[in-house]
């Protein structure tokens, strides 16, 4: 293309009355043209000085194009001589000489490790109103108190908290939460055992990365949260079902199943049953551990929202052979867009987490962390969970009464001594999965009960029903609509 034409063919494709810049338009055209071949490799490209008189645009523009494309490859300058077209075919491959198959033209296709995360997916594009389980009422949120610490760190930051975090995060909200855990919960352990995350999943998924090989056995909790078996599943783990009962996870109805090499559990709140485990079993599962060589990752599921009884002591204050892993984070006592969880290491492998944490995923936000670390240690964390431990136990009570008034004892609610959420027992043989999905087409959100077991054929039916989400005059109505979609499918 010789010079007067590809001015030619530029002003054509020049958009003045576009939005985008003038500069991103020129970049575009020539890359294409050298792309499409309408500019070959060699060709000599007019100055800088002559194409921009020709299409009207300042020099510096064209300028500052050529410049962008010399450094993208796409032109390349000769000393004095001027600037040229490369070869951009010269590192591709060479073509086949037999035909692709239709097969290598399709799109690139997911692993069977992408499938299986996929199809045992699932997550909600719903994460609010009632009533969806888990989830807390973040319009409750101290925002105020948060946006003044949050103007207070920023004022005159500290040139390293604006870099990537130390390994186990910043060691101010490491210490506030082994604080707080010692008093709250009765842990054993020191600011250096802390490692902070963004959530659960990562806690868990860093403990297992840092511990587990491919193929190692996992113990879950049969039901447990789906969340965890998905993400467990991406690393290639025999990940067994160990039955839960009114007691938690019982070690003597899984004899027949491989020793493990990690166990997961939520003794204080199981998730999603409700269920304590008890002291004995908390002891039989301690001692089994050490006879496995195995180590127990507690996650202290919503164990701050308890109602009409202290917190429950944890499993790792317990533990006095350094097998247990406790998991934490502040989704629910806050709110889950803030996207920081923790976890509390044995001594002896507190070091080797923070430092796999370190190089695996780059943490940063040390101002969000140093925010939240002032929330703490002025005792706003403590004002905030006081509070919304009485609000949910009020809106908890509040969804009993609307069951009791349009079931009366037909159905049965449990599971609702600490958490966000009741389970609304169903009778047997009631497609809980049918029910939920016409549930969220009236508008509201459940869970049904037995997406959380590993064989949903034979678990029991049931919805989890969250109510920290929902306000107090809400509760009622909601639940009628939602008791309407019920009694088309159930036989009381």
């Amino acid at each position: 293309m010789s010079g007067g034409a590809l001015s030619d063919w530029l002003q054509q494709g020049l958009d003045r009355a576009s939005d985008q810049p003038l500069y991103r338009q020129l970049r575009d055209l020539l890359l294409q043209a050298a792309m499409q071949g309408r500019l070959p490799a060699g060709a000599k490209m007019p100055s800088s000085r002559v194409l921009a008189r020709e299409l009207g645009i300042g020099r510096n523009t064209v300028t500052e194009v050529y410049e962008t494309l010399i450094a993208e490859g796409c032109l390349h300058g000769r000393g004095g001589s001027g600037t040229y077209v490369a070869d951009l075919a010269g590192d591709r491959m060479p073509e086949p000489e037999v035909a692709a198959s239709v097969e290598s033209e399709a799109p690139p296709a997911l692993s069977q490790r992408g499938k299986l995360l996929r199809e045992g997916a699932g997550f909600s594009p719903h994460q609010w109103g009632a009533f969806m389980p888990g989830v807390p009422d973040v319009s409750e949120f101290p925002a105020q108190v948060w946006g003044r610490l949050l103007s207070r760190a920023w004022r005159r930051p500290p040139p390293e908290r604006m870099t990537y975090a130390p390994p186990g995060g910043l060691l101010e909200l490491r210490a506030a939460i082994a604080a707080h855990l010692r008093d709250a919960r009765s842990l054993n352990c020191a600011p250096e055992q802390v490692v902070i995350t963004t959530g659960s999943h990562q806690s868990v998924d860093l403990a297992a990365r840092m511990l587990l090989d491919p193929g190692d056995c996992v113990w879950l909790e049969d039901p447990c949260y789906w969340g965890l078996r998905s993400g467990l599943q991406s690393l290639d783990l025999d990940l067994r079902a160990a039955p839960v009962d009114g007691e938690g996870l019982n070690c003597a109805l899984a004899e027949h199943l491989p020793p493990p090499r990690m166990v997961i559990v939520t003794p204080s709140h199981q998730y999603p049953l409700g269920s304590v485990m008890s002291l004995a079993r908390r002891q039989t599962l301690l001692e089994r551990a050490r006879r496995w060589g195995a180590v127990i990752v507690e996650d202290d599921y919503d164990s701050e929202f308890r109602y009409g009884t202290r917190p429950i002591p944890c499993l790792q204050g317990l533990d006095r052979g350094g097998r247990v892993i406790y998991v934490g984070s502040f989704s629910k006592t806050l709110f889950p867009g803030l996207r920081v969880g923790y976890l509390v290491a044995p001594p002896a492998l507190a070091e080797a987490l923070a430092d796999g944490s370190a190089e695996l995923y780059r943490e940063g936000q040390q101002i969000t962390q140093a925010v939240l670390a002032d929330f703490i240690r002025e005792g706003h964390f403590g004002a905030h969970i006081r509070r919304m431990r009485g609000l949910y136990g009020s809106r908890r009570q509040i969804l009993r009464d609307a069951i009791e008034k349009e079931f009366g004892g037909a159905l049965q609610a449990s599971g609702d001594n600490a958490g966000l959420h009741l389970i609304l027992r169903l009778p047997d043989g009631a497609d809980d999965r049918r029910i939920a999905a016409e549930i969220l087409a009236a508008g509201l959100s459940t869970r049904p009960l037995s997406r959380y077991f590993a064989d949903p054929h034979t678990a029991p039916s049931g919805l989890l029903l969250g109510y920290a989400g929902v306000k107090e005059e809400a509760i009622g109505p909601a639940f009628s609509r939602l008791a309407e979609v019920l009694r088309r499918h159930l036989v009381l």
